[in-house]
Order: C-alpha cells, then structure tokens, then sequence
C-alpha cells in the first residue's frame, strides 16, 4: 500500500495544477449530467445496435472525450507541439478506432442467432461478447506494438519482471466492504449480477454453476483486455509522446466508457482509472490494475448473486 501512496504523491507533485484539475473536472460533471439525464449512450448510440454506423458515432463518442481532455491539457500545460505531432493522431485515432470497433461489434450475435439453438442465445452472446475482443482488440494491439512500439520492455505492461502483487492484493481487501455496502444500492442491484439465470445448463444438461462460471472467466478475460488497452496502450504506449499527461485523458475516455452503467460506477472509475492509470505508469506494469480490475468485477458479481439469492429466500 506505501508503494502505491507513493506513486500517487509523486504524481500529484508533478502534473496537478488546480486550473487544469478543475477545468477537466468541469467537463466530465457536465459530460456525466448530459448522458444520465437524456440517457444518451443507451437510448441513442445503442438504439443503432447491428447498425455499422454505430461503429462510427462510438468513434465520435470516445473521440469527444478523448480529444476534448487533450484539448484542455494542452491550453494548461502549454504542450502545444502534442497536436502537431503524427505519431500521436496515428496512435491515438487507432486506440479510439479499437475502442469504437469492440463496442460496436455485434457479427457474433448474427452467428449464434443462426447456428445455435435459441436456448443457448443468451449464454453463448454473453460469452461472445467478452472473448470476441481477441480480434477486436488483441490482434489490433499487436500489429500496432510490432509497427510502432517494439522499443517498450513489454506488450504494453503486461509482464511480470519487478511485479509484486501483494500492494494489490492488500487495495482489493480495503475494497471489499465499500462493494458489500454498494450491493445495497437500488440501481446497482438492478444492474448486477450482468450474468441471469437462462436455459442453457437445462438444454445441455449440467449443472447451472458450469455455464456461469465459463461465464465469468470470459468476463474476467475481458477486464484484462480493457486493461491492456487503458492502462497499456493509453498510459505505457503514449507516454514516450505525453509523460505524464497521458492519465487525465485516459481518466476521461475511461469514465464514457461507463456510461452505459449505474451512475455511481461511472463517477467512481474517474478515481479508479486515476489511480490505476498512475500505478500503471510509475510501475511500468498493468499487472496490478489487472488483479484489482478482475477481482472487483467478480466481486460486484457474487456480492449482487448473494443480495438476490437472500433477498428470494
């Protein structure tokens, strides 16, 4: 826990700046009031699902949130030779591009619908869901760290040379109680668990336990990705352009990300991302932002099972 206290006054020492913080915290209220009141990543962006041109307005999307916290960092770090820099729009266009693609793709769900008994719709497009990001997301990173960024000691963080998980570890277990209180809450409860009971252990004939827990390592999986492309390729990728300008715009693009959960989930990722993405860059390691990534999502999942399970019984 002191080598994370640590990263984080070393890191405040050096990039805040009261103007910028606020201006930045200015734009996500406002950002957070719009999309919650009008319900804007639901009701209009989603209501294009198997449409590819919501490929198109996720790009925007992300492009609004990214580009717009870059703007402001640059009118307070006076960093204006950043915009003209063609390594940066390559790389940063190509992240959005990556993030538009995953939310938007929907082909895997044409192909359950047509080979696959509808008994197994809802698992198998679950499922789907979390592990078709190998070749939206994956793949793509790799070309891009192979054309661009071989001179990094890694693929984007994810290494364990100098890892020690036990600050990690320790961060989680601190967690654990704020997560059992928020179970409590209405709008988390109707959110979680993401996973619902469905007919597919019946259809293929094994216990419900089976499918759900495939289930969840395919969700787990997915936070790693999320955090490979965040705190990879946003923080470890771009440093060598920004330094430590890189967090407030990943913070930003991060907390849209969330747009499409309870409002608590998306406020409270602006400080989660802040302090992941500040570990990520200190450490040079996704590794820990993987552990407490994972482990949160799983235990929002069990911790909402277990208000459902009380609450029926």
């Amino acid at each position: 826990m002191k080598k994370i206290l640590h990263y984080l006054k070393g890191h405040l020492r050096e990039d805040f700046s009261p103007g910028y913080y606020s201006a930045i915290a200015l734009f996500l209220t406002f950002s957070l009031i719009f999309n919650y009141y009008f319900d804007f990543e639901d009701s209009v962006i989603d209501s294009y699902h198997g449409s590819n041109i919501r490929i198109l307005y996720y790009f925007l999307f992300y492009g609004f949130a990214y580009y717009s916290a870059v703007l402001i960092m640059v009118s307070f770090k006076k960093n204006r030779s950043l915009l003209s820099n063609k390594v940066f729009w390559i790389k940063s266009a190509s992240v959005l591009a990556i993030l538009a693609l995953d939310a938007a793709f929907h082909y895997h769900e044409i192909l359950v619908n047509q080979e696959l008994s509808y008994q197994l719709h809802y698992w198998a497009k679950k499922v789907g869901k979390n592990l078709i990001n190998i070749f939206t997301t994956i793949i793509p990173l790799w070309v891009i760290y192979k054309a661009l960024d071989q001179k990094l000691e890694s693929f984007y963080g994810l290494t364990l040379k100098g890892f020690d998980y036990k600050p990690y570890v320790f961060l989680l277990l601190i967690m654990v109680p704020l997560l059992i209180a928020a179970s409590f809450i209405d709008n988390f409860s109707n959110f979680y668990p993401i996973y619902k009971a469905n007919p597919s252990p019946a259809y293929l004939g094994v216990p419900e336990w089976v499918p759900a827990i495939i289930y969840e390592l395919a969700y787990g999986w997915n936070f790693l990705t999320i955090e490979l492309v965040f705190r990879g390729f946003m923080i470890l990728g771009l440093a060598s352009l920004m330094g430590r300008n890189v967090v407030i715009p990943m913070v930003v693009t991060y907390c849209f990300l969330h747009f499409g959960k309870p409002e608590g989930e998306a406020i409270s990722s602006i400080f989660g991302g802040y302090i992941l993405g500040v570990i990520a860059y200190e450490s040079r390691s996704i590794l820990g932002g993987v552990i407490i990534h994972v482990g949160v999502a799983w235990l929002m999942e069990l911790f909402a099972w277990l208000q459902q399970a009380l609450f029926k019984s």
